[in-house]
């Protein structure tokens, strides 16, 4: 089960520069997608790269549950699927070897049911053909394909994802957005930013604007899902 992210007076500068973040603080919760939003160089980026622990904060913290995930990154990342905002794929290896790799990393490797659980996550995102082929053979959509698939294969707790839609087509644009709405209604905590909003704010719990005081960064509450009251 996903626990709770939370941020304490988070703050983020390069060298003598001024802060790309500073002073946030806020929670993030279990069965709920957040999307950042704000433009270019607003620190979105630098958000989702700090909860990746693919970098440091120059101050405050953030924890998952309990545990300082920047003390003890390896405990934490085990429960948590990444697209990253660049193509940063193995290219000598295929869709297929790289999900069973991360399969077999994370201890949830079994020779009945591996295959099964890539070839039904690639099929829903419509990597079809070329998924024995290498991944450095690869168009950018599906690499964009193959990084959603490898954030989602463990069955992770918490997703992040830094404009996860680029790249790809209406088919599996769509196709992305009902994985992400799944994820978060069977209890997972989403974080996603994106300029292409449209597919997401149905069932986004909050709009979260960067590039503003952040401390006092803006909220939206979603519109009510569909079943909601």
């Amino acid at each position: 089960m996903a626990a709770s992210l939370t941020l304490d007076a988070l703050t983020k500068r390069y060298g003598d520069g001024p802060p790309v973040l500073d002073g946030l603080s806020r929670s993030f919760v279990p069965g709920t997608l957040t999307v950042l939003v704000g433009p270019n160089g607003a620190g979105k980026t630098t958000l989702l790269r700090l909860l990746a622990v693919q970098a440091y904060p120059t101050s405050g913290t953030v924890r998952y549950g309990a545990l300082n995930i920047h003390e003890r990154p390896y405990r934490y990342l085990q429960d948590v699927g990444l697209v990253h905002a660049g193509p940063e794929l193995p290219e000598h290896l295929t869709a297929v070897e790289l999900l069973e790799w991360i399969l077999r990393s994370r201890g949830q490797w079994t020779d009945d049911e591996g295959p099964a659980r890539i070839d039904a996550l690639l099929n829903r995102l419509r990597l079809d053909e070329r998924r024995e082929n290498l991944i450095g053979t690869y168009s950018s959509g599906m690499v964009q394909k193959a990084q959603i698939a490898a954030a989602f294969v463990a069955e992770p707790a918490v997703v992040l994802m830094d404009e996860p839609l680029r790249s790809l087509d209406t088919a599996t644009t769509e196709a992305t957005a009902k994985l992400i709405q799944a994820f978060v209604e069977e209890g997972g905590l989403a974080i996603v930013a994106s300029h292409q909003t449209d597919a997401l704010t149905p069932f986004a719990d909050e709009m979260v604007r960067l590039g503003e005081e952040e401390s006092e960064a803006s909220t939206s509450p979603q519109s009510t899902r569909p079943g909601q009251q």
